[in-house]
């Protein structure tokens, strides 16, 4: 079959690769619909360690099931489903918790050994999909197969950040970059009650993206005026890094007020951050990580979906095949998409 893999630092490509099987009782096999291109794609891109040339790529993806292991009980052959971009038992200690990114059998798909054991991803015709029971949910009426692809990682994402930052009705909110993820973090603050969202980012596309839904969109230079002007030169009361990286993180630090959280959803790779934590203890700031976890939020997400209260694919600036996703890819790490989806 068709996917699209890591080539070579820079480089993927289109390639022919075997067709996925059942390999557990727990197995679903699953036609893709509609794939995606993510930031954090974009990292497997420039080369990760861990990432091997011919990883099929890609983690976010709506599909019809079209096999199912023997074990598998919830899902059924001809359901269009929606699948987390990691995999979870369903059934350990930290899944019966509702943490299931910290489950001892994560993978994340098309992401080589970096988040767990390789698991081959999206950006292809046919996926196997392990643990379906817990990893894959049906796609609810009324929400279209492009819209649910947001679920499964970036609009996750979103929510994630609101909640591990514990925003409340009324608060002012910051965001540091305008990629897809702060977009949907943008989204999920304004539903859950945010008064103000400022949202900042280098690119005049971005901030029009975010200007255009609901956010009140800042410069990097007229942040920090706009943000203290909104809040009575408080300053944010909750700061998100949605970039990821030492300098986004530094940014979101300097946009919260005293006794404000800090919380980052942007992927991290580098070992160490050089935290301010003279200003952190004098000012009593909180700082916290988050990692969008679709099986614990997805059945307060999609409601919103189906109900047509939030719409994600605001963010969509193309739609392309397989045969066009490696191009897609090079516009995307120029900065002149913000958000590819895939129709294999």
């Amino acid at each position: 079959m068709r996917a699209i893999v890591f080539d070579s630092p820079g480089k993927v490509a289109l390639a022919d690769v075997p067709e996925p099987r059942i390999e557990h009782p727990t197995d679903a096999l699953v036609d893709i619909k509609v794939s995606a291109i993510c930031g954090t794609d974009l990292h497997a891109l420039h080369g990760v360690p861990g990432i091997p040339p011919g990883t099929v790529l890609g983690h976010e993806f709506t599909g019809e099931i079209v096999a199912v292991g023997s074990a598998v009980q919830d899902r059924k052959v001809g359901e269009l489903v929606n699948a987390s971009d990691f995999t979870a038992c369903g059934r350990c200690w930290w899944c019966r918790n509702g943490d299931h990114w910290e489950c001892e059998d994560r993978s994340f798909f098309g992401f080589g050994s970096v988040f767990g054991e390789p698991l081959p991803g999206a950006q292809s015709e046919l996926i196997r999909v392990p643990h379906a029971d817990t990893v894959l949910c049906p796609v609810p009426e009324y929400c279209t197969p492009e819209a649910a692809v947001f679920v499964g990682d970036t609009l996750a994402c979103g929510f994630a950040a609101a909640e591990r930052g514990e925003l409340l009705p009324g608060e002012a909110v910051a965001i540091v970059g305008g990629g897809t993820v702060g977009q949907m973090a943008s989204l999920a603050c304004q539903i859950i009650g945010a008064a103000t969202v400022v949202v900042t980012d280098r690119l005049p596309a971005r901030l029009q993206v975010a200007a255009d839904n609901g956010a009140i969109a800042a410069t990097p230079a007229d942040a920090e005026g706009i943000i203290a002007e909104v809040t009575d030169g408080r300053g944010a009361d909750l700061a998100i890094d949605a970039v990821g990286g030492q300098a986004p993180l530094l940014a979101a630090c300097d946009l919260v007020r005293r006794r404000g959280r800090i919380t980052s959803v942007g992927a991290h790779f580098d070992g160490t951050f050089p935290y301010p934590i003279a200003k952190a203890f004098a000012e009593e700031l909180t700082l916290s990580c988050a990692i969008g976890d679709s099986i614990r939020l997805r059945d307060r997400i999609f409601p919103l979906l189906a109900a047509g209260v939030l719409d994600p694919t605001v963010v969509v600036t193309a739609s392309v095949s397989l045969a066009e996703a490696a191009e897609a890819y090079q516009r995307m790490a120029a900065h002149d998409e913000l958000k590819v989806l895939i129709h294999p």
